[in-house]
C-alpha cells in the first residue's frame, strides 16, 4: 500500500485497526480493472482510504454510502460518541465535512464517490454490479440486516463480501454483524479469510 495513504488512513478518525485496514486494501486491490467497490458505512473515511488505495492499484472505483448522522452507537450517551463530530448549529452528528477533508487531504477524489443517504434507500435504486461489497454500517440487528438485504443482491458472481465487526462471542461485541455473516454463508457465500473482526467472503452461488 502507498505509504502516504497508509499513514493518512491510520491517522484518520474511525475504528479500523491497521491490520484489518491492510486486509481491506488487499481485497480491494484484487478487484478486476473497471470494477466497482461499494462501502456501506463511511463515518469519516478511514476505511475508505484503504479501499481507495486498493482501487487505485486495481484500476477500480469506490462508492461509499452513508447518511452521515452517525450510527446508533455514535449518538450522545453511547460508548462511541465523539462530541467533536456534532454540528453546533443543529446539535446532530454530521460526519460529512470530516469525510470531505479526509478525501481531499488524501487526494483520492478521482477514485472515490460519496453518496449521502440511507443505505437501504440507495440500495433500492442501485443498478450497477458490485465487485466488492464492504458492510460496516449500523450495528443494530435491524440496520445490519437491512444493509445486507439492500446490497447483497448487487454483488456479482465471484464478487467479494467483506463484513466488519464480526464477533462470534457476545462477550467481545455486538452480534448483528455475526448474524449477517451466518446468513451470507447460508445464501451462497464462502469464507475466504479472517483478520481480526474482518471477514472476507466470495460469492459462489
Amino acid at each position: 500500500m502507498d505509504t502516504a495513504l497508509r499513514e493518512l488512513a491510520e491517522a484518520a478518525t474511525g475504528f479500523m485497526p491497521p491490520d484489518e485496514g491492510a486486509a481491506l486494501h488487499r481485497a480491494a486491490a484484487q478487484v478486476p480493472a473497471g470494477g466497482l467497490i461499494c462501502e456501506v458505512g463511511t463515518y469519516c473515511g478511514k476505511s475508505t482510504l484503504y479501499l481507495a488505495a486498493g482501487a487505485r492499484a486495481a484500476g477500480a472505483t469506490v462508492v461509499t454510502v452513508d447518511h452521515h448522522r452517525g450510527s446508533e452507537e455514535n449518538q450522545p450517551g453511547w460508548e462511541y460518541h465523539d462530541s467533536s463530530l456534532v454540528d453546533p448549529r443543529t446539535g446532530r452528528m454530521d460526519t460529512l465535512p470530516h469525510l470531505r477533508r479526509t478525501l481531499e487531504n488524501a487526494q483520492v477524489e478521482d477514485v472515490v464517490t460519496a453518496v449521502v443517504g440511507r443505505s437501504e434507500q440507495v440500495g433500492r435504486w442501485w443498478s450497477t454490479p458490485v465487485a466488492l461489497l464492504f458492510l460496516d454500517g449500523g450495528h443494530t440487528e435491524a440496520q445490519a440486516q437491512a444493509d445486507y438485504e439492500a446490497w447483497v443482491g448487487h454483488v456479482m458472481p465471484g464478487g467479494a463480501l467483506l463484513i466488519h465487526d464480526v464477533f462470534p462471542d457476545p462477550a467481545d461485541g455486538g452480534q448483528a454483524p455475526y448474524h449477517v455473516l451466518l446468513r451470507a454463508l447460508a445464501e451462497g457465500f464462502e469464507e475466504q479469510s479472517r483478520t481480526g473482526s474482518l471477514r472476507t467472503l466470495r460469492r459462489v452461488l
